[in-house]
């Protein structure tokens, strides 16, 4: 195993986001924001038409550490020539675009050659802290790095682009020069770019649409820049994403609703059931009573909470496609990335005896 902790800001000290791309988010109202709040779904495919998966993008008002923020929670999850592979990103993001912290799982299966990564970003006494680590095939590799907050301003992660792609397309008029600071897939500090693609037409099921579309280019230091494109319907579901290069695409098969913003979620209802014992009547009322107390209680904490259904269910697709013999120290290999008290170096140390 591997560990390496370095300081976040080296060689790329001198890069800065624009003074457009900041002054862009500064001038986006609350209001904007409430019309983001949706789930899209689109299909994976190949360039021959068929299924290979799915990409799933949510977006809901929470509260995380007192904090009023946006849980933005993406998954996309399929098979590319018969090789399992998926991605997930779960994170919380202030409206100023802030990111309080984020976690991104990357997978892919290959036979006798598994390559699995994991980060956890998140902020702690005035400074990014953001924990890598790589599992390929047998090798494990640790890596912590800082960031001082003061040194990010304009800073975008993966969690915050997709909320922000949702604002552009809705608007479809920003600034030439939108560069914000972001990380490549080596979680080095880097730029990306956003610039206008235009409108053009899309068949999403029985009907063609007017689209428009949104180019992401995120540069890297040792490599060639990654490319997205992505097109978008007028109250800004995504109709397409594609990642130039790459063989699949990812499509809109049917028209959403359209979006409102006005949607709040409503308050469970829970009707009184009838009291038909005849046995100590006044006891089982109490009863009753407390487990629909209970119930609504916990209903609200769920409500108030949605990425526990989102962690739980990466959690169930992971143990699945790895079957562990060992339960629970698989679970607790999984999860300790993802806690910011915990003392690096130990995490899936027990990983050779899981599978």
């Amino acid at each position: 195993m591997e560990d390496d902790s370095s300081q976040g800001l080296t060689e790329t000290e001198s890069l800065k986001s624009s003074c457009e791309a900041r002054e862009f988010i500064d001038k986006i109202e609350f209001d904007e924001l409430k019309q983001c709040l949706f789930r899209d779904t689109l299909v994976t495919v190949s360039d021959t038409g068929k299924e290979l998966g799915e990409l799933c993008i949510d977006v809901q008002k929470t509260v995380h550490n007192s904090q009023l923020c946006y849980l933005i929670h993406a998954k996309s999850h399929g098979a590319i020539d018969d090789i399992p592979c998926g991605t997930s990103i779960t994170g919380y993001v202030t409206p100023s675009f802030e990111t309080l912290e984020q976690h991104h799982h990357e997978y892919v299966k290959l036979q006798g050659h598994n390559l699995d990564r994991k980060s956890h970003m998140v902020q702690q006494d005035g400074q990014l802290v953001v924990y890598k680590v790589t599992r390929e095939a047998e090798e494990v590799r640790e890596q912590t790095s800082t960031f001082p907050l003061e040194s990010l301003c304009g800073f975008v992660s993966e969690a915050a682009n997709l909320l922000l792609l949702r604002v552009l397309a809705r608007r479809k008029n920003f600034p030439d020069c939108m560069k914000f600071l972001s990380f490549d897939a080596e979680t080095q500090i880097s730029l990306s770019t956003y610039r206008e693609l235009g409108e053009k037409k899309q068949v999403v099921g029985n009907e063609t649409v007017e689209v428009f579309g949104i180019e992401r280019i995120v540069d890297t230091v040792d490599d060639i820049p990654a490319m997205w494109q992505c097109y978008f319907l007028r109250d800004g579901h995504l109709a397409s994403r594609i990642q130039v290069g790459s063989p699949v695409m990812m499509k809109l098969l049917k028209l959403p609703e359209h979006v409102t913003g006005d949607n709040e979620d409503d308050k469970p209802v829970f009707e009184k059931r009838p009291l038909e014992w005849e046995d100590d009547m006044q006891l089982y009322s109490k009863f009753l009573d407390r487990k629909e107390e209970l119930k609504a209680d916990h209903m609200s904490y769920v409500r108030h909470h949605p990425e526990l259904r989102a962690l739980l269910a990466d959690f169930l697709q992971f143990l699945l496609l790895r079957k562990p013999r060992d339960i629970f120290t698989f679970a607790r290999d999984y999860f300790a990335p993802f806690s910011s008290q915990r003392p690096p170096g130990d995490t899936f140390k027990n990983t050779r005896s899981l599978t």
